[in-house]
């Protein structure tokens, strides 16, 4: 028997996959539990829910148990997405952030430079994206606010020193430190998460210093270690080498696509693109726009992919990249 699940419910699923800590994971299962149709095609959905947010309550426990003390950052999210830049000691992150945005980050040949969370904006066309530089990751060290700062981005970007023996080794401990707080980087996010409690950040991985001697010995090491579902972009802050392909692989990544908006009987905005996750629609798009414009969405009209210039469109049209949509309230 088929589950029949309404929008309601999948709008839910879709809050619990961006949530970032216990307490918002545990509201959203509650939600989709009951937003979730009750019938026997659904007994197997109702029993894996329930156990998630019994686990999930254990996990809200541990973190109100958990001592507060140390300083906390949260960046308000701007742009097309979040990027975290994360590495080891002198991997070059804040070097990343300065030739990619117009942000001053310190920058010296020795450890912990970095010592708080340093943002930037990146360009790319018509769009920014927010970078963050974080301070580095040691398999002894690790700020108490980076865990859920990274589970809250939208991408992760870990740098690799190839211009040092250990800067392998030192990439594995930030990846090693990470999963120890529940925190995995991964090439690509499973699209079910088989523990609830455990947060699975998409990442690029940069191989940095390519200029420095053995660099491509150590490059193809990195390679074999990662295997080969992990492409790695070599690059050089210091000679500028793949600066630009990483920004365009960092706006890919992110998987969104820009809409423009027009007024009735004026022409298009075609100097702030709003962006919106791939496959998104119309009301997703109007969400973005401002909150209370859901309840108020009536219609849109669409120029762009697959349509008439002016074509009238429900809710649930798909938008692409480029669309130019009039939304009528």
């Amino acid at each position: 028997m088929p589950a029949n699940l309404t929008p309601q419910y999948n709008e839910a699923e879709h809050a619990f996959k961006k949530a970032t800590t216990a307490e918002e994971k545990l509201n959203c299962l509650k939600k989709m539990l009951q937003l979730l149709p009750k019938h026997k095609g659904t007994e197997k959905i109702q029993a894996e829910l329930k156990s998630k947010i019994s686990d999930m309550k254990e996990e809200v426990e541990k973190e109100k148990k958990s001592p507060k003390g140390g300083v906390s950052f949260k960046i308000p999210k701007q742009g097309a997405g979040q990027v975290v830049i994360l590495g080891g000691p002198n991997a070059g992150k804040s070097s990343i952030l300065a030739k990619l945005t117009k942000a001053t980050p310190e920058i010296a040949p020795y450890p912990f430079t970095t010592r708080e969370p340093q943002p930037g904006m990146m360009a790319w066309q018509d769009v920014h994206v927010q970078l963050i530089d974080t301070p580095p990751i040691t398999k002894d060290y690790l700020e108490s606010w980076q865990g859920s700062m990274v589970r809250g981005a939208d991408l992760a970007l870990l740098v690799v020193d190839c211009g040092d023996d250990d800067g392998l080794t030192a990439a594995d401990d930030v990846r090693d430190k990470l999963a120890q707080q529940k925190t995995l980087l991964v090439h690509q996010p499973p699209a079910e998460p088989a523990d609830p409690r455990i947060q699975s950040v998409k990442t690029l991985v940069a191989a940095n210093k390519m200029d420095l001697p053995d660099a491509e010995l150590r490059l193809s090491l990195l390679r074999e270690s990662l295997g080969p579902e992990w492409p790695v972009l070599p690059l050089s802050t210091t000679t500028g080498a793949g600066m630009e392909e990483l920004r365009d692989r960092l706006y890919h990544s992110l998987d969104v696509i820009r809409v423009y908006t027009k007024q009735p009987g004026k022409p298009a905005d075609k100097n702030s693109p709003f962006t919106i996750p791939r496959s998104g629609t119309v009301f997703d798009l109007a969400g973005v726009i401002h909150r209370d414009l859901q309840g108020q969405f009536k219609s849109a009209r669409i120029w762009g992919t697959g349509v008439f210039d002016g074509q009238t469109v429900k809710r649930d049209h798909v938008l692409h990249d480029g669309d130019i949509v009039e939304i009528h309230t």
